[in-house]
């Protein structure tokens, strides 16, 4: 590979060595390179250091957000670390992973910050084939979680207690009970937990809070379980349920994701059926062997795997199954595919057109295919 001020030195094979930026950006992490995606990709693909991907969330005041910023950036990247981290003045939300030669470091700087000491830490339930994240983006949000919700209309730190997975087994038992699902639809089809309810028309959270009172009317005086991916939503939403007026509402301590670590090391039963989706570039974690979605192309075969499709233009998020995406060769309609075979000034055009015409009019949908 030739270096320029474009490239990064890849670490050999099986070696323990940084991934260095050029001199320049090594002297100042904050220097944005500019690469293409598939660029960003073929570069953390390359290097072959095993790392961790983890995600923690923290409701904190931070007085200064800049330098909390920049703060964070300057050090992981000086630990080669990727990921995607919000911070807003109301505390952070981060899903990253870093290379396991720096964890000890990466921990060790972590908890010695003000706003992040005692932390806990999410650790992913699989790698994956492919890493988890390709890039390092730390941005300032006026909320860690886009909600939709006033924080001043009610008490936002009058959240229910906490669940374990073993009390999140006897509530799925419990027939007076109710599990609900507080995550998106395209979410909920590849994976949930059995007999938890669901939002089948909710593709953003802050739909989703704003339908789950109505949803749930008939259960307020029932004992209520909600549950995400990592717990950072149910933080919020226990709090908005109680401020509706319902008595009994816990949330799922750490999610799915410390729910199926807690079931291997108690050896408990798995009550979760099917792929925890995540947001990151695996897609999902297998939590049961489980595969209780289909097929968005042939709506036949069985599939939980999702794809975005190759044109990018269009992106969608879609399950397909190994027939489809072989005859389909990885787009999600056949338009898609002929589109893509057109010159690449043109396709800048349509996209331009696309973007400014036609999805700005649209609701958004993240899954196009989904029924």
């Amino acid at each position: 590979m030739n270096e320029d001020e474009n490239t990064l030195k890849i670490a050999p094979k099986g070696s323990n060595e940084p991934v260095v930026e050029n001199e320049e950006k090594a002297k100042n992490p904050r220097k944005r390179i500019v690469r293409s995606r598939a660029e960003m990709r073929a570069v953390a693909s390359s290097d072959s250091r095993p790392r961790q991907t983890i995600s923690f969330y923290r409701y904190v005041k931070i007085v200064d957000l800049d330098e909390f910023r920049n703060r964070l950036l300057d050090k992981l990247s000086s630990l080669d670390s990727l990921g995607r981290i919000y911070v807003a003045k109301e505390g952070i939300n981060a899903q990253m992973n870093v290379p396991l030669v720096y964890w000890d470091k990466f921990d060790t700087w972590l908890q010695s910050q003000p706003e992040l000491k005692g932390v806990p830490y999410k650790l992913a339930v699989d790698e994956g084939e492919m890493p988890s994240f390709y890039k390092l983006t730390i941005k300032k949000k006026p909320k860690v979680v886009a909600d939709g919700l006033d924080d001043e209309s009610f008490d936002v730190t009058d959240t229910g207690k906490y669940l374990t997975a073993s009390e999140m087994n006897d509530y799925i038992d419990d027939e007076d009970a109710v599990v609900f699902d507080m995550r998106n639809n395209y979410e909920a089809e590849v994976g949930r937990f059995e007999g938890a309810v669901t939002s089948d028309d909710s593709v953003t959270f802050r739909d989703e809070l704003k339908k789950t009172p109505e949803l749930l009317k008939d259960h307020k005086d029932k004992k209520i379980a909600i549950y995400c991916t990592g717990g950072i939503r149910c933080e919020k939403a226990s709090a908005w349920l109680k401020h509706n007026g319902f008595k009994d509402v816990r949330h799922l301590k750490g999610g799915i994701i410390d729910y199926k670590h807690q079931v291997e090391k108690q050896n408990l039963p798995n009550k979760f059926r099917g792929k925890n989706f995540v947001f990151d570039e695996r897609l999902g974690e297998r939590i049961s062997e489980d595969v209780i979605s289909t097929c968005h192309l042939c709506k036949e075969n069985k599939s939980d795997t999702h794809y975005h499709c190759k044109n990018q233009i269009c992106h969608a998020l879609f399950i397909g199954c190994d027939d489809c995406i072989k005859n389909k060769k990885g787009y999600c309609a056949w338009y898609c595919r002929q589109v893509d075979k057109l010159p690449k000034n043109t396709k800048k055009k349509m996209a331009r057109l696309y973007n400014s015409y036609v999805r700005k009019r649209q609701p958004f949908v993240k899954t196009r295919l989904a029924k």
